[in-house]
């Protein structure tokens, strides 16, 4: 049994605090202490079902199931993710197109899951499909930051430096080669939603990009 944990980008440092990431990952904290305390009924309420988005009911979960969770697993190792990555993106898009753009990943995630299932009346929820989307940026804007992380081994935990193009790129194809297994909050994991969120992330993510960046990147041209 074994893994890797991203961290840290310590290739870069963004230039202002990430108050826009900050946020997300509070108030996914808020919204799964409200399900700790409203229980199933609260699931129901607020998680997306894709054949109820498909019959046109319900589709304000699109966005509340973005920040629900199945588990304290669940929301730990996505906001350790969101963290290892959001901010940096946060900095190069600028905190109000940052924000559209990890709101729009999350429903671009959704997307994919209930094209892979439209008839499916399982619970979908978490935000793994925006922080896909999240990653999907990273890849195209900083392929070449190193990423500390944490190298599990069955017993054995050790810190190590990888390169983003290919913690990022393993990832994905891990998540490609998985596609089409069915999101459910007892355990199951949203392939489709997060191969879809990292597409979009990937193709949108220079249209997010604030305009100064390429004065940033190339001074003097």
């Amino acid at each position: 049994m074994g893994g890797v944990v991203p961290l840290t980008d310590v290739s870069r440092r963004p230039t202002r605090m990430p108050v826009v990431t900050g946020g997300i990952i509070v108030a996914n904290v808020v919204v799964f202490l409200l399900e700790l305390a409203g229980g199933e009924p609260f699931v129901r309420s607020w998680a997306e079902v894709p054949a109820d988005i498909v019959a046109g009911h319900h589709l304000v979960t699109l966005f509340t199931s973005m920040f629900m969770h199945g588990s304290w697993s669940h929301i730990l190792g996505n906001m350790v993710f969101l963290w290892a990555f959001g901010p940096e993106i946060e900095d190069v898009m600028g905190r109000g197109r940052y924000l559209v753009f990890y709101l729009l990943g999350g429903l671009a995630a959704s997307a994919a899951q209930i094209a892979a299932g439209p008839g499916s009346t399982v619970i979908n929820l978490g935000a793994s499909g925006a922080i896909a989307a999240v990653m999907g940026a990273f890849l195209v804007t900083y392929p070449g930051d190193r990423i500390r992380s944490l190298l599990i081994i069955v017993i054995f935990v050790r810190v190590t430096y990888i390169p983003a193009a290919l913690l990022i790129g393993v990832w994905f194809l891990l998540q490609f080669l998985n596609l089409g297994v069915v999101a459910q909050q007892s355990g199951g994991v949203a392939y489709a939603a997060h191969v879809g969120g990292f597409i979009f992330g990937a193709v949108t993510a220079r249209l997010f990009e604030r305009g100064q960046r390429a004065a940033e990147v190339n001074p003097g041209y």
